[in-house]
């Protein structure tokens, strides 16, 4: 078989759009992002037999260090059937003669591939399905595992809450996977007239997670970093930004005259209540929330989420996820996925279990990937570079 480092872009797609590993992180466009966002260098590697087709594919990102080297990472790794042991050991015997050829220091991926089936508490399920003979044998063929990490401390996430569409006959069997609390306050959302639509842009969504940010502390990308994302990726309709609009003023004009005709005390209370939160609102439609998320062929991935205290109210995040994971499968995709969650459902890290929490009851199957790995070219500038990164990292702060 053939390595090449150039696959054009039509052949990497076709190639990319009908595997099973098809993730968006692993698609053409992404290599572009990275590019824009992070300064790294796309190359989009392959494996052709002898008739050109192409077997196996990744992107590769690039990044130069001193010296003359570099290092590589494959977002979530191959676009390969990993079950073919041949076909793996042939791919991986050819990138380590690619990473020789680039003076690179080492190749980093992190597979979306399952470990082991886990309950709840993200412990093994008995007798469950599992891949230890693919982890083993990546460490055969040279890759060196980084650890079965339980938070957030390498590239991607090792853990997600997804939801398989091929378990359910019809959406209203989705729904019922969904917390009833959640599913309560998805309900509730509709009495505010609610506008749910796909934005052309990040705009709102920029200027409602900069409001969350400045409030809670917390430093979020530059707009050009989620107008990059955007731009690419909607290119071909891998990525839309659902945002939900109200109308305060005229939520309160509905409720006022609904309430001269309600006998139900209780019914009239809760309207009260609305009428005077959503008071000094302003009397135009606004944007309250904002949830982007990501497609490939396969799957759908929500990505980024920003909001204000309106929404939360509302309940519209709840509801703008429930809508996310029903255009997925009102597409046909596999899945939606969560994108991302920790390994430690009771971690001390009381943000983070919050975040878990609040996944879990959105329903789906908790999952745990096999993790990073990498396969080492220069064993000694390997275990140098990590202490010059954060020497470098540290002087740069």
């Amino acid at each position: 078989m053939k390595f090449v480092t150039d696959l054009k872009r039509d052949e990497y797609t076709k190639f990319w759009k009908k595997h099973k590993m098809a993730h968006f992180m692993n698609s053409y466009e992404w290599g572009i992002v990275n590019k824009l966002n992070r300064n790294q260098i796309p190359w989009y590697v392959g494996l052709k037999d002898d008739k050109g087709n192409i077997m196996a594919e990744a992107v590769l990102m690039q990044k130069k260090t001193p010296l003359n080297m570099c290092y590589f990472y494959a977002p979530r790794g191959f676009v390969i059937d990993y079950d073919d042991r041949k076909l793996l050991k042939e791919f991986t015997s050819k990138l380590k003669d690619f990473l020789k050829k680039e003076n690179a220091i080492y190749l980093k991926i992190d597979p979306p591939i399952s470990y082991q089936d886990i309950d709840e508490e993200a412990n093994p399920i008995p007798n469950g399905n599992n891949n230890y003979e693919l982890v083993n044998y990546l460490k055969e063929l040279g890759y060196v595992h980084q650890g079965f990490n339980k938070l957030y401390e390498h590239n991607q996430p090792r853990y997600t809450f997804r939801t398989y569409f091929k378990d359910y006959k019809d959406f209203s069997e989705v729904e019922q996977t969904i917390s009833k609390t959640f599913m309560r306050s998805i309900k509730r959302s509709y009495n505010y007239d609610l506008v749910i639509e796909s934005a052309p842009n990040v705009d709102n969504f920029y200027d409602l997670i900069k409001r969350i940010s400045n409030k809670d502390g917390f430093k979020s990308y530059a707009k050009s970093y989620y107008e990059n994302v955007f731009n690419v990726l909607k290119e071909n309709n891998y990525i839309k930004n659902f945002i939900a609009k109200i109308n305060p003023a005229e939520v309160i004009k509905k409720y006022e005259e609904l309430i001269k005709n309600e006998k139900n005390q209780d019914k009239i209370t809760k309207m009260q209540k609305d009428i005077n939160f959503l008071k000094d609102k302003g009397d135009k439609e606004i944007v309250i929330a904002s949830l982007i998320c990501t497609y490939s062929e396969k799957g759908a991935w929500s990505m980024y989420i920003g909001n204000d205290e309106i929404a939360e109210y509302t309940g519209t995040v709840n509801r703008l996820y429930y809508e996310y994971i029903k255009d997925a499968y009102e597409q046909k995709k596999d899945f939606a996925d969560l994108f991302g969650t920790v390994g430690d459902p009771h971690t001390k890290f009381k943000n983070l279990a919050g975040v878990h929490e609040y996944k879990r009851k959105l329903g789906g199957t908790y999952i745990e990937f096999i993790g990073e790995f990498d396969l080492v070219n220069k064993p000694f500038w390997y275990k140098v570079l990590p202490i010059l990164l954060k020497i470098y990292r540290k002087f740069k702060k």
